[in-house]
């Protein structure tokens, strides 16, 4: 079973939008063998997709808007990559990715920087102490310099670093990389399908000039001996403690730089660690079985119309057919298909253990937060579920066609991108997001996986609280007095709908005794 263990490896790719997390993920597949071609998210010459990209509307908008599950072997390693949307409007999305990973690897343009919701997720990492690696990419476009992005990286990410791998200049002059954790020279060609070829150089001997010419051979050997004076030696401790990023520098789209940063990730990065529980710290050397539920996704087979549960194994061995409770509602419950996950391409399995992400076919059972074990009651908390920000009323478009916008609607809120609530006045449904696009993709998603078109009305609200009092009374005359504003959500949890921060206010010190909350977990 430790053997097991050891040798997985659960991670993350986090950025902001277009630094090239899902370019990286393909190249990362690539290597592992998974697939023999890569794919590119915009291009007019690869006519193949990426695999992580598998949503019709991902494809067409050359955005990731889903978290996507893949696993592959490489080298001894079982590699589960989680790759997430960037836009922000996903963000939530990715914050509960993040509850299932061991580390991640945060992808930042080297002509932008560090961006906003680079920043953001970086902020998650350092609250759960996750290590993290940076890959600096599109060195094959002018950028910054390396140096000014490393001070760049420590102010705004708070963390010190580390280079593993240095750039031979950049742009279109851009030669290669050199490999401080392996000591080697990577020339570099442009080649975006497959991979490039290494030379190994001894730094101070005159070959060196003869495969980068002499300003760039010179100033190489100035620039690596900066490093060793500026920045302390590499500690595999101080990474696995979140203290130090080790920094790989590559274009993700030529291929370069990616396998240096592949064989250095399963080298050092974590195996499976314990996961904190409301009643205890479990250990996934543990031998009973337990995970919980971070995520849900609609339609994977448009064929089937079935919901997947994405489940992350914390300790034990998951066996198929075996009877595990399900906590939340007290039931046994046996799953005869597990699966695990290539994207959207599926393959069933007999186990699983401690750091897999294994699929659970699931028909309304499973919300996303819940927990299965052996019988062992237990509860593992903090995943996150934000309040909405912008509202508009959902109507039906086809009347022939209420059952398949019912269904829809179902099982889009499970997968927990949006919320529904139901105005107790007037009855209509009002759905709640993050972000304005997420109104774009469901409606597209409504339309091309139910067959059911819907059209939206404005709604202006300011926040929807969730309110609760140990006074029946106050709640009553509160409940009579906002009657135009209360809504039930599918829990049928009473929802106050403020219209403007100042009724919240005044609601706030009119009634002393209601406590609001802002997420829907209290």
């Amino acid at each position: 079973m430790n053997q097991e263990i050891t040798r997985r490896r659960t991670f993350a790719i986090i950025s902001h939008p277009d630094a090239g997390k899902t370019t990286l993920t393909e190249k990362l597949l690539l290597f592992g063998g998974q697939i023999q071609v890569a794919g590119a998210v915009k291009n007019n010459k690869i006519k193949k997709t990426a695999t992580s990209d598998w949503m019709e509307i991902e494809k067409q908008r050359g955005i990731s808007v889903t978290t996507s599950v893949m696993e592959f072997d490489y080298q001894g390693y079982k590699v589960n990559i989680l790759d997430t949307p960037g836009h922000q409007d996903f963000a939530e999305d990715t914050f509960r990715t993040l509850t299932a990973v061991d580390s991640c690897i945060i992808v930042v343009d080297g002509a932008k920087g560090v961006e906003a919701q680079t920043r953001k997720l970086m902020t998650v990492c350092r609250m759960r102490k996750t290590p993290v690696i940076v890959f600096v990419n599109k060195m094959d476009r002018e950028g910054k310099d390396p140096f000014d992005l490393l001070d760049e990286l420590e102010t705004e990410l708070q963390i010190r670093v580390r280079p593993l791998s240095w750039p031979i200049n950049q742009g279109s002059k851009f030669k290669g990389v050199y490999n401080i954790y392996e000591q080697g020279l990577n020339l570099f060609t442009p080649e975006k399908t497959k991979v490039t070829e290494k030379v190994q150089v001894d730094i101070n001997s005159s070959e060196l000039e003869a495969h980068v010419g002499d300003a760039d051979a010179g100033k190489l050997r100035e620039d690596l001996e900066l490093i060793d004076g500026v920045y302390d030696p590499f500690q595999v401790q101080d990474y696995l403690e979140a203290q130090v990023a080790p920094v790989f520098f590559g274009s993700a789209l030529n291929n370069f730089g990616v396998e240096e940063l592949l064989n250095c990730f399963v080298e050092i990065a974590p195996s499976p660690r314990p996961t904190q529980a409301e009643e205890r710290m479990v250990n996934p050397d543990e031998p009973k079985f337990t995970g919980f539920i971070f995520k849900i996704t609609a339609n994977i087979d448009p064929n089937h119309r079935s919901c997947i549960a994405f489940c992350k194994v914390c300790s034990g061995r998951f066996v198929r057919n075996a009877p595990y409770l399900h906590v939340r509602q007290g039931k046994t419950l046996r799953f005869s298909s597990p699966t695990q996950f290539m994207a959207q391409r599926k393959s069933t399995i007999d186990e699983a253990w401690p750091g897999d992400i294994i699929g659970l076919p699931d028909n309304g059972t499973f919300k996303i937060g819940d927990t299965l074990t052996e019988g062992e009651v237990m509860h593992f908390r903090g995943l996150p579920s934000f309040s909405p920000e912008m509202f508009k009323y959902i109507e039906n478009a086809d009347p022939m066609k209420t059952k398949q916008l019912q269904k829809g609607i179902e099982q889009l809120m499970d997968e927990g991108v949006a919320q529904l609530f139901v105005n107790q006045f007037n009855n209509r449904k009002i759905i709640g997001t993050v972000g304005q696009l997420q109104f774009e993709v469901i409606q597209y998603r409504l339309e091309n996986e139910y067959g059911a078109k819907c059209r939206w009305e404005p709604l202006s609200l300011y926040k929807a609280c969730w309110i609760e009092s140990d006074d029946e009374q106050e709640l009553e005359a509160f409940k009579k007095r906002k009657y135009q504003y209360m809504a039930h959500d599918r829990e049928g949890r009473d929802v106050f709908l403020a219209d403007s921060g100042y009724v919240l206010q005044m609601a706030q010190q009119d009634f002393k005794h209601i406590r609001f909350h802002f997420t829907s977990e209290f």
